[in-house]
């Protein structure tokens, strides 16, 4: 009989709860729809309002935080049109050499370069760049297309948490292998999992150069501790490893190069990883945290390979983190106690739950949905999963104040905007690209902290002017994969009224619900601010070759970078990533040189009717905010 009761009471209590839940939630019930929907999602296709109406906000909620148990063909279909995606950084690197490679082939040849030896440096050039360039497209078209929309999400999200820059050097080669393997298979699992397989990523180590960080001179090492090598045999070693450097211009490079310590990786896994500007360590902990990471390598270098621990560089010596003390002698293993202290820190657990809010909720989240947030990722030694789902079932979540609070990113809005009319993915460069001329090249952020995540990062006037200018090329049919004719309400509104068609453009991409001043620009066809600003413009949509060999990705910097690849590549010495920091600024994002108004060189077609309702409404202030 108790059975029974408990029973019967387990069954009352969780209708109750979901109704409790329910009744604490601000918006309306079609707000709630179109809210997750841009928010747990890129936006929403035709049909998909209808679809969670049926279902319900929170079964689609339950249901995307679980991508696994999802149906996902016809992504998976499309993306293997990409041939480079599945292979490793050291199949890349030897199918497509970089251009400083050939270089190093013509120097020690001797004699000067010929027409043939240009033609193909070029087109080694446009090679090794060409996987990024897939790896961009996919990126764009997996955000349209999938069905597992949250998991799209959380990869954008950890991808720019973990950022790595593709301009750096040889990085661009782990690049694929980074997002298959090291962010996918992660971005709803634990955290402790997640930043273990980012610490030993090819594309980490080299971004962040701790693949050359050995222990300093005159540190113990594991094998010099285990099998120490007496005066003579020191001796001739070290005859030997100096004749092969002078015979040998590359290895002369390396030997000049300041061999030892590197911070870089370790500064940035305690300040932008886990804990936290404020996160409580001191410079001594980024030393003893950089010390424990010796040895963390790439199996063959720059020649790629998967990660590898190398004793003979690790330092053997006692360290002490966040006042743990660390016994000398220790070899890889040391290395993951540090990444479980690290994960495991009260720090952490704010650092990331305050991140994930804010990506979700607000650029300001509310300081009680971040302190149960960070409880659940504590009490559940980091399930992202479990995270998420705190935060996106809570009432701050579904509050008034959140709704259409958040600017949407470039790569939000080039992918809201082609979920929004029923677009088909784009297989070339082309859309990726309008992400970078909007502002946000995919891989493109130069420093370790990723893209801004608040709104006054992306909106300036020369932004909302581009933005303006995307919305009428996409209805005009100059966006790939998006054609008005097979947007299932053309056929619908086409001959009816304009007011007809201005309130069903409304209702189908804003739930019918915009201000006095955007419906007033749909009706009239005239929008102020274009007017003010010089009017429709089409610079976003050129391209020119040095943005094509960039896979789409092609910001100002990251095309100077390119042009200086080869030269840059042989240089005996590299910039620290601290200088690359202070140079491209920390909070500053800015948009690619080809985005500008000022360059534009040539009028989009005059659009009327219909299709000019539905480009005013694709640059309106509501579709920019999700």
């Amino acid at each position: 009989m108790a059975l029974r009761l408990a029973t019967l009471g387990a069954a009352v209590t969780a209708p109750c709860t979901a109704a409790a839940q329910h009744a604490s939630r601000e918006q309306t019930a079609d707000q709630q729809i179109h809210h997750v929907l841009n928010r747990l999602a890129f936006g929403a296709r035709p049909g998909d309002v209808e679809a969670i109406r049926v279902m319900g906000v929170d079964a689609w909620i339950d249901r995307q935080l679980y991508p696994e148990r999802i149906p996902d063909a016809t992504t998976e279909q499309f993306v293997a049109r990409f041939p480079t995606l599945g292979k490793s950084g050291e199949q890349l690197l030897a199918d497509a050499p970089p251009p400083a490679a050939m270089l190093a082939q013509l120097q020690r040849r001797g004699g000067t370069m010929t027409a043939a030896d240009s033609a193909r440096l070029r087109e080694q050039g446009r090679q090794s760049y060409a996987f990024v360039g897939e790896l961009a497209s996919s990126r764009v078209a997996r955000a349209v297309i999938s069905e597992r929309q949250l998991n799209e999400v959380m990869v954008d999200f950890w991808e720019n948490h973990f950022n790595v820059f593709a301009g750096k050097d040889r990085t661009r080669y782990f690049l694929p292998e980074y997002d298959a393997q090291t962010i996918r298979p992660h971005a709803l699992g634990t955290f402790r999992a997640l930043l273990g397989a980012v610490a030993k990523s090819p594309a980490m180590l080299y971004y962040l150069d701790n693949w050359q960080s050995v222990a300093d001179s005159g540190r113990p090492t594991l094998r010099a501790a285990a099998r120490p090598l007496n005066a003579r045999q020191a001796a001739r070693r070290a005859a030997a490893v100096q004749a092969r450097v002078a015979q040998n211009p590359q290895l002369q490079q390396l030997a000049t190069r300041r061999r030892g310590l590197n911070e870089n990786y370790a500064r940035e896994l305690m300040e932008l990883h886990t804990l936290g500007v404020d996160g409580g360590y001191t410079q001594q902990d980024v030393i003893d945290v950089a010390r424990a990471l010796t040895g963390w390598t790439i199996a063959r270098g720059a020649q790629g390979g998967g990660f590898a621990f190398r004793g003979e560089v690790h330092d053997a010596s006692a360290k002490q983190i966040l006042g743990t003390a660390f016994p000398a002698n220790h070899g890889i293993e040391e290395g993951e106690a540090v990444l479980d202290l690290l994960a495991s820190h009260p720090s952490t657990a704010t650092f990331i739950a305050t991140k994930l809010a804010r990506r979700f909720v607000s650029d300001t989240p509310p300081p009680a949905l971040v302190e149960r947030a960070t409880a659940t990722f504590r009490n559940t030694q980091g399930d992202i999963r479990a995270v998420v789902r705190t935060i996106v079932t809570s009432p701050e979540f579904f509050a008034s104040a959140s709704y259409r609070a958040k600017v949407k990113s470039p790569f939000e809005l080039v992918a809201s905007t082609m979920r929004a009319m029923n677009a088909h993915p784009d297989a070339t460069p082309r859309t990726s690209q309008l992400v970078s001329r909007l502002g946000q090249p995919i891989f493109g952020h130069q420093a370790p902290n990723g893209y801004p995540e608040t709104g006054e990062a992306w909106m300036n006037t020369g932004a909302i002017l581009n933005r303006i200018n995307f919305g009428l090329a996409a209805a005009s049919g100059r966006v790939p994969g998006i054609t008005l004719a097979a947007w299932p309400l053309t056929a619908e509104l086409a001959t009816t009224s304009r007011d007809a068609q201005v309130d069903g453009v409304i209702t189908e991409l804003f739930g019918g619900a915009v201000s006095s001043d955007t419906r007033q620009v749909l009706l009239t066809g005239t929008n102020p601010f274009l007017q003010h600003h010089g009017g429709a413009n089409d610079s976003l949509l050129v391209a020119d070759d040095d943005a094509a060999m960039m896979g789409g990705m092609a910001s100002a910097d990251m095309m100077a970078n390119a042009r200086k690849q080869a030269a840059s590549e042989r240089r005996a010495a590299r910039a620290p990533v601290a200088q690359q920091q202070q140079a491209a600024g920390r909070e500053a994002v800015r948009p690619s040189r080809g985005a500008t108004l000022t360059q534009s060189i040539g009028a989009l077609p005059p659009l009327t009717g219909f299709a000019q309702i539905v480009g005013l409404a694709l640059g309106a202030p509501e579709f920019q905010r999700r």
